[in-house]
Parts: C-alpha cells; sequence; structure tokens
C-alpha cells in the first residue's frame, strides 16, 4: 500500500476538510506513491522521533502538531524544525499533520478527555459556522432513488449519527425541449409535463464538488435543475472544544484533584474558586482561551484546558473555573487515540506508537 493510499483511508476517517483556516495539516514532506513500510504514530515529529521511524523500520510518520506550521525559506539544519525535517527526507520517511481536523472531529482530542473525565451527554462547545449547505434537485419519479443512492454514497444525506437523511415532495414539471436538445422524454418544441420528485439533502460544504458530480452521472436529464443553498445552521458535530455533565457533581476542590489524578498531573493552574459545586464540565485541548466565553455561554461549572495567559483568567468572571492542565498534558491521550484508529484501518504492516518525549515543557515541583 503506498503512502498516498494510506493518506486516502485517513482522511475516510477523519476529513482534512475539518482542519482550521490558519492549520497546516496533511503530507508535509515524502513521496506519496512510494511504498508504506511501516507507520510511526507521534505527537510531535521531531528529531528524536525521526531517529525513531529509521530504527522501527517505519517510512511515515502520522503526527499530531504539524512539524511545518510556518513557511520554511530554506533547509540547512540550522533549528529543530530543518533539522526534523532534513532527516526525515534524507531517510525517505514522510511526515503526515492531523491537528485540528481531529480537534474539530466530534471523536477526536476532546471526545478523548471526555472519556477521561467520565463526562455524559456529550455536546460540541463550538459548532463549526457556515459549514452546512442543503441541495434540492428535481428527478423524475422513476429515477429518484437511483438519484438517492448516488447522492448517499457521495456523502450527502449525512446529519449527526444519522445518513442517508433526505426529504421528498412529489409534483409536476414542465420543460420543453429547444434546437440542439437530446431529451431523455418529449420531443423538440412540445411542452412536457413530467411526474417529478424534488429531493432535498444537507451536506457539509467540502463535499459539494463530488455530490454534484454523483447527482449528474446518475440523473437521466440532459439538464439537471438542482438548486444549492447555505445553511445558518451550525454543524453541531464538528467544532473545537466540548462540553458534558459528571455523573455526581463534585466539591471544587475535589474535581481538582479528580483531574489531576486522572491526567497524572503534576500541577493545576486555576481561576478563583466560585463555591459552587462542579457538575458541567467544558474542555478543549492544546490552547484554549478562545474557548472561555462559549463554556461560559453553555452554564460550564469548570473549564479544562491549556495555555491560559494572565488575564484570561479574569473573563471567568467569578462563574466558572477556569484549570490550566497544561498544552500536551490536555492533548496528552491523542497518539493512543491516533493509533487506535490507524490499527482498525490497516493490519498489513506495522502501526507503532513513539515512545519519545517531546513535550518541551518541564515542572520544578
Amino acid at each position: 500500500m503506498t503512502i498516498s493510499e494510506v493518506i486516502s483511508k485517513i482522511e475516510q476517517r477523519i476529513p482534512l476538510q475539518q482542519a482550521e483556516d490558519f492549520d497546516n495539516v496533511g503530507l508535509l514532506c515524502g513521496v506519496p506513491d512510494r511504498n508504506v513500510s511501516g507507520i510511526l504514530v507521534c505527537h510531535d515529529a521531531l528529531e528524536n522521533v525521526v531517529d525513531e521511524a529509521i530504527q522501527k523500520n517505519c517510512n511515515l510518520i502520522v503526527c499530531f502538531h504539524p512539524i511545518i506550521f510556518s513557511g520554511l525559506k530554506s533547509l540547512t539544519g540550522k533549528n529543530y524544525v530543518e533539522r526534523a525535517v532534513l532527516k526525515a527526507i534524507e531517510n525517505k520517511i514522510a511526515i503526515y499533520a492531523i491537528h485540528t481536523a481531529f480537534d474539530n472531529d466530534f471523536f477526536g482530542v476532546n471526545h478523548g478527555i471526555c472519556s477521561q473525565l467520565g463526562l455524559k451527554d456529550l455536546k460540541i462547545l463550538q459548532p463549526k459556522k457556515n459549514n452546512l449547505k442543503q441541495l434540492a434537485v428535481f428527478v423524475p419519479k422513476d429515477q429518484s432513488e437511483q438519484v438517492k443512492e448516488a447522492l448517499f454514497s457521495a456523502g450527502a444525506g449525512n446529519i449527526g449519527f444519522y445518513d442517508e437523511c433526505s426529504f421528498t415532495l412529489n409534483g409536476k414539471g414542465t420543460f420543453r425541449p429547444t434546437e440542439g436538445s437530446n431529451p431523455f422524454s418529449g420531443q423538440q418544441d412540445v411542452r412536457e409535463n413530467a411526474d417529478e420528485d424534488m429531493i432535498s439533502v444537507i451536506f457539509e460544504g467540502y463535499k459539494q464538488g463530488r455530490i454534484i458530480s454523483a447527482m449528474k452521472a446518475a440523473h437521466p436529464y440532459e439538464e439537471v435543475a438542482h438548486q444549492i443553498y447555505q445553511l445558518e445552521n451550525n454543524n453541531q458535530h464538528t467544532g473545537l472544544g466540548m462540553y458534558g455533565d459528571l455523573e455526581e457533581e463534585m466539591e471544587e476542590q475535589d474535581f481538582l484533584k479528580f483531574v489531576k489524578e486522572k491526567f497524572g498531573l503534576e500541577l493545576i493552574k486555576h481561576s478563583d474558586l466560585t463555591g459552587k459545586k462542579i457538575k458541567r464540565v467544558g474542555v478543549l485541548g492544546g490552547s484554549g482561551a478562545s474557548g472561555i466565553k462559549a463554556a461560559l455561554s453553555q452554564k460550564c461549572d469548570a473549564y479544562v484546558t491549556g495555555d491560559i495567559k494572565y488575564h484570561d483568567y479574569f473573563l471567568a468572571e467569578s462563574k466558572m473555573m477556569i484549570c490550566d492542565i497544561g498544552h500536551y498534558e490536555s492533548e496528552q491521550f491523542v497518539t493512543q487515540q491516533l493509533f487506535e484508529i490507524l490499527s482498525q484501518k490497516f493490519s498489513t504492516f506495522a502501526i507503532s506508537k513513539s515512545i519519545e518525549k517531546t513535550n518541551p515543557v518541564n515542572y520544578f515541583i
């Protein structure tokens, strides 16, 4: 199996189109048509991880953080990014990054945090906006099912944990073939009345090209009457952060001890205690200051994230306890999550988890 074939299967599960616009995800270096000898899954593709890949005969590294985030103007090994990339290229090792595509995935980074905390009734904290579209297409009644099947196969009609969702209205369509036409039914210069269905489906915007192609290929008409609408609905199953409820509410001090134990932490930085018990908890892996207001709006009692700056703690307004457990610490389960996903998809070559330390932050207690 080639690197590009492996990537295609990964992206069936974690579409890169879910990533944030600022991100640099996908194949960062490597030859796509090279056969895969083994996959090494890691958090950061640093030089020591590339060394590990060499030792384990893995020529594809699937990492969470992209080692190349901003542009490279040279490749001489003068810093840690260039050294890692240069060594990977010299040893014919490809590097593929998933980052915010997995952050935004319902079963991604934040789902892993929620699972560790035992939260229930999970919902996306910051759902994707301007992400959904609706297609309405008019089809002869007898061909309605074949067009539906084509739309569903292309990824239309997925709503949350349901697929093949559509709505159909029956009505009468009219058309008159003119000179140059090759009509499926009827004859030129004669108005036709047709028994037609209007099929309506919702889809994520990035799927539009393949959905329209599938629709046209399955549709019997020479000219396919269809309409596409941008929806104002947020995508409630894709986005940054999550929130959910603990089985039993906790005192704030007990919750801090609970988080410290579950994440194996040496310390937690947190905002002032509010005096409230903790029941609803918001989470956002990595740098999560952007989710504070969303967590407040969802009436979270605590918010677990990383990289909170001094002034961000004031945003809690004594209504919610902000818990900064560290950037890496909040994402520490990602490698295992990706390892499990890849292990389910590929069985013909070795998949390994990196054992190298890549967290640059150390604590003196």
